[in-house]
């Protein structure tokens, strides 16, 4: 008998987004025109100078937000708002204080009408993959900023979205705490298969997680660029090519 082939879900097509917003009477145009397609399974970063759009754009992702024109596909579905094919982590983690690590881990899982204990054995599982076990019955308050993300990393997959959305995750994070967090994520998202979709203003970050960058431009009227981060996994940042990649970015904002 011949098995089925497993179809990878997760496919994200934006159409010609635009975007806008009423400022004390002003107009500012966000968002002018994006489209691109990000592959199922892909890790995409997002990078741009301040006011480029980048969590303007996560957030249209997300159905957070609605767009003036354009439109966004999952899987060839237009977005209709939030679902449950997307998870969102934000820079603060914002987990509910008076819960242990597994209970913020297994809330919205019960909120979505799964038993408790089927629940909080999901919940475990997904505490263990980010390294937490010996913290599952922590408070918020007992831990580190770079605990408390892999919490709220643990809480997003737990719910099983094809997309994982990502704003800044790490930007409040001390340098070495951030490289650790970096390559769990890029063991998370290898293990996870799912697509992941990352605002960031750290480049080097950008290139170390990223399978391709999509740069937003400020400028009226400015285009998108792309670059494709063709490098093996798992990345060594002190490598010849990962270097000329960043340069090659900071090379983009006129910065090198």
């Amino acid at each position: 008998m011949a098995v089925a082939e497993l179809t990878l879900r997760g496919e994200v097509t934006i159409k010609n987004l635009s975007k806008s917003y009423s400022i004390n009477g002003r107009h500012l145009n966000v968002l002018q025109g994006v489209s691109n397609h990000i592959r199922a399974g892909e890790s995409l970063a997002i990078v741009g100078a301040s006011g480029s759009g980048k969590t303007t754009l996560l957030r249209v992702l997300a159905g957070l937000e609605d767009a003036d024109r354009g439109d966004v596909l999952i899987d060839g579905q237009p977005v209709r708002g939030v679902g449950a094919d997307r998870a969102v982590i934000f820079q603060e983690p914002r987990l509910l204080p008076w819960l242990t690590v597994l209970d913020n881990v297994a809330f919205p899982l019960e909120n979505q009408g799964l038993r408790k204990a089927e629940a909080r054995a999901r919940a475990r599982h997904y505490v263990q993959l980010v390294g937490l076990s010996d913290f599952a019955d922590a408070l918020p308050s007992q831990l580190s900023g770079g605990m408390a993300q892999r919490v709220g990393i643990a809480r997003a997959l737990a719910v099983k979205p094809e997309i994982l959305l990502l704003d800044e995750p790490f930007g409040a994070l001390d340098a070495m705490t951030k490289i650790t967090m970096q390559e769990e994520l890029a063991r998370i998202w290898r293990e996870e298969n799912v697509t992941m979709i990352l605002v960031t203003h750290d480049l080097e970050e950008a290139v170390y997680l990223a399978d391709r960058v999509l740069i937003l431009s400020k400028e009226k009227g400015g285009r998108t660029r792309e670059i494709d981060i063709d490098l093996p996994r798992p990345r060594n940042r002190s490598e010849a090519r990962f270097v000329k990649f960043r340069e090659q970015l900071l090379n983009a904002f006129g910065l090198h």
